[in-house]
């Protein structure tokens, strides 16, 4: 099915409309589309044809949302860089891809592109802005089965892979997101996320086509996410559990401004212990379970749960499907743990040149995940935790992310993880890497005695470490693989 190009079609309905503010400037539907228009031939000028690639290493802002744009101009997919990886990293991402070129930001993003390039002296480096040029034909249309995006996962478990987007998987997305959180006249997005994630693709795609005007933040600043939030113009935002107790550490007491209608909380399993603060200050939590290879949201709380307890992420969006599997596919009891997959237009047309991991995780037609879940008999999906962090510990099975929840209930405890360590007699041994509070105290043994009674005696960590950080990704996802314990 082809169809306009959505800032265009965009820009023709609404043209003086807000769509974009960053750094205190407002761009309408229709200047962003000149910008994304000029973007375009700039690329053509430099070589990009339909069905080519063009990797992007930019900070969140106007120059980034007008390349997203641009790329649907020239026929091209987009592949959005992490500005954290090391070069190295990097390299095996621009590798893997193959991009026609390299658009990147400037200073400190263009010694790491360039570092990041040295084993690839074919690759086009072009630093942004995009200078317009003048000439060149654009595409008017576009088809829903062509690559939007190649977004590469976090890496969190084993190499990234580049996961396949279509514009109809975002185009879906966006319409399920929509039904569900009930799309109100007058929203605003805050996208405070890395917009090289699919969480933050996802909301530019969707502001195009519904024409709800983002404010975007190069970086996440909490008080400046506060602040924002106070002006009274923002009615969602999407966050991270981490960032979502960091703007609640910046707020204090104060409660949250009527005028946001939700907050939309994905990332993995959040901290029954944080939800119960946002919720008593009145902010309108909706957990989400999502997955870059499902462009975003799978599952999501109903804004007329947003405020009541509970740690369920919801049901699914409109036209996705859940089912929980065990080892041979099939769906489970309510109640029983098993794999989450996943079933709609929303999935990803596969991994990027990897046909053989593409039918292993879209195997039935269904995107097996990897995730630990279970199904409630009103069909809310729990997400308990990922099948790779699972512990097995005397032939009992511990899920990390039960025995974290459980710790940052202590006073005193701001951060923690919890990861399995080899173990001769018990084949792994529950260890914990705790974050204390500026000014608190806590001893191994205090948090042990603290776990007992509120969960079984196997899952209580045998081993404690006292960290300053826990790594995380830019994302502020958990990377347990990084876990070591102290010297």
């Amino acid at each position: 099915m082809r169809q306009r190009i959505w800032l265009e079609s965009r820009a023709a309905l609404t043209p003086a409309a807000p769509a974009l503010s960053c750094n205190g400037e407002t761009w309408s539907f229709a200047a962003l589309a000149a910008r994304a228009r000029g973007a375009a031939r700039a690329l053509q000028a430099r070589g990009v044809r339909p069905g080519d690639l063009v990797a992007a290493l930019l900070p969140n802002g106007l120059d980034f949302v007008a390349l997203i744009h641009a790329a649907p101009l020239c026929g091209a997919a987009l592949v959005p860089l992490n500005l954290r990886l090391t070069a190295r990293e990097l390299a095996f991402q621009l590798r893997d891809a193959a991009p026609r070129l390299l658009v990147h930001g400037p200073a400190e993003l263009a010694r790491l592109a360039q570092a990041a390039t040295e084993s690839l002296p074919e690759l086009m480096r072009v630093p942004s802005p995009l200078a317009d040029v003048t000439g060149g034909e654009l595409r008017a249309e576009l088809s829903l089965e062509e690559t939007a995006a190649v977004v590469y996962t976090s890496g969190t478990t084993g190499l990234p892979k580049g996961a396949e987007l279509g514009f109809g998987a975002f185009a879906w997305s966006a319409i399920g997101s929509a039904f569900h959180l009930s799309n109100a006249p007058g929203d605003h997005w805050l996208a405070c996320l890395p917009l090289q994630h699919v969480g933050g693709l996802a909301i530019l795609y969707r502001s195009a086509l519904t024409g709800a005007p983002v404010t975007v933040h190069e970086r996440f600043d909490p008080q400046r996410v506060s602040d924002e939030l106070d002006q009274g113009r923002v009615t969602l935002v999407s966050v991270v559990a981490t960032m979502l107790e960091r703007v609640l550490d910046a707020r204090g007491a104060r409660p949250a401004p009527p005028s946001l209608r939700c907050v939309l909380l994905g990332g993995g399993p959040a901290p029954q212990s944080l939800l119960r603060r946002a919720r008593a200050l009145g902010f309108p939590v909706a957990t989400t379970y999502g997955l870059t290879e499902a462009a975003s949201q799978v599952a999501t709380l109903s804004l007329d749960r947003a405020r009541l307890p509970g740690d369920a992420v919801g049901r699914p969006l409109f036209c996705t499907e859940l089912r929980i599997a065990g080892p041979d596919g099939q769906a489970l009891p309510v109640e029983q743990p098993g794999e989450i997959l996943v079933r709609g237009p929303t999935l990803m047309k596969g991994y990027l040149r990897r046909p053989e991991d593409s039918a292993r995780a879209l195997r039935g037609g269904w995107l097996h995940t990897g995730d630990i879940g279970v199904l409630d008999a009103a069909g809310d999906l729990r997400v308990l935790d990922r099948r790779s962090d699972l512990i097995v510990s005397g032939g009992e099975n511990v899920y990390p992310a039960e025995v974290e929840a459980t710790l940052r209930e202590h006073p005193a405890v701001s951060d923690v993880a919890v990861a399995g360590q080899p173990d001769p007699s018990f084949g792994a041994r529950v260890t914990a890497w705790v974050v204390l509070r500026a000014d608190a105290e806590a001893s191994a043994g205090e948090l042990g005695t603290f776990c007992r009674g509120r969960i079984a005696g196997y899952k209580i960590p045998r081993a404690f470490h006292f960290v300053r950080a826990l790594p995380r990704t830019e994302s502020g996802k958990l990377l347990r693989r990084a876990l070591t314990p102290a010297p």
